[in-house]
C-alpha cells in the first residue's frame, strides 16, 4: 500500500491561538502544517475586503504567495444585532481603536451593551476560511456559528487574543464560549466544528495535490 505524501501547509496568521485552532482543523489530515516564522517568511494584507470571506481569501492568497506553498487562513467576527450601525463583525478586533489591548476591547463592548436586556443582547459568531495555492484560489467558506450571548460582567485573570469569547456567553451550558469543551462545541454545531467538517472534506475527497 502506498503512503500518501505528507504536503506542507502555511497556516496563514501570527495569532498563536488561531495557529492552534488551525492545527486542531487539520488533525488527522496528509498535511505538514507551519507556522509563518517556520517558514521563514512574512507578508502584509489591507484586510479591506466587505465580508469576512473576502478578506479571508485576500489572506490566504497573499501568504501562498509568499510562502510558494499551499496556505490556510480565515477572517471572523462577533454580529451583534442589537448594535446595528454602531458595530460591524469585520472590525471586532480593531473596533475600540489600534491602540488599546485585549482588556479594554471587553470593556469596551461592555459599556456599548450596557442598555440591553434579553434578546437584545444575542450575539454570533461568522467564519471564512480560504485555501489557496501558490497564490491562487483553491475553495473558500463562511459560515455563522451558534447564538449565545455578550455577558454582562467582565471576566477574571488574563484576556486571551480570542477577546470576546471571554464575554460570549451560552446561558444553557453555564459557559462562555472559551470554556465550552470540544463535545459541547459540536452540540451547539458551532461555527469552527462546521468548517472542520468542509476542511477535511475538500481534503479527503475534492482536493488534488500539486505536482510542484
Amino acid at each position: 500500500m502506498n503512503t500518501p505524501e505528507v504536503i506542507p501547509i502555511l497556516l496563514a496568521t501570527g495569532n498563536s491561538d488561531k495557529q492552534r485552532a488551525f492545527q486542531t482543523l487539520l488533525s488527522g489530515l496528509p498535511l505538514n502544517p507551519a507556522t509563518p516564522s517556520e517558514f521563514g517568511i512574512s507578508t502584509t494584507t489591507k484586510e479591506d475586503g466587505l465580508t469576512h470571506e473576502a478578506i479571508a481569501v485576500e489572506k490566504a492568497v497573499a501568504w501562498s504567495k509568499a510562502g510558494v506553498t499551499l496556505a490556510i487562513a480565515s477572517d471572523g467576527g462577533l454580529v451583534v444585532p442589537s448594535l446595528g450601525a454602531r458595530w460591524q463583525s469585520r472590525y471586532t478586533r480593531r473596533f475600540a481603536g489600534s491602540d488599546v489591548d485585549d482588556a479594554q476591547r471587553v470593556d469596551a463592548l461592555l459599556e456599548l451593551m450596557e442598555p440591553f436586556t434579553g434578546t437584545d443582547r444575542n450575539a454570533f459568531w461568522v467564519e471564512a476560511i480560504a485555501i489557496a495555492h501558490k497564490g491562487r484560489l483553491l475553495v473558500s467558506w463562511e459560515t455563522q456559528g451558534a447564538t449565545g450571548e455578550i455577558a454582562r460582567y467582565k471576566p477574571t485573570g488574563p484576556i486571551p487574543e480570542f477577546w470576546a469569547f471571554t464575554i460570549w456567553n451560552f446561558p444553557k451550558l453555564g459557559k462562555t464560549y472559551n470554556q465550552l469543551t470540544p463535545e459541547e462545541l459540536l452540540y451547539l454545531n458551532d461555527h469552527w466544528s462546521r468548517l472542520a467538517q468542509l476542511v477535511r472534506k475538500f481534503f479527503r475527497s475534492i482536493f488534488v495535490p500539486p505536482l510542484d
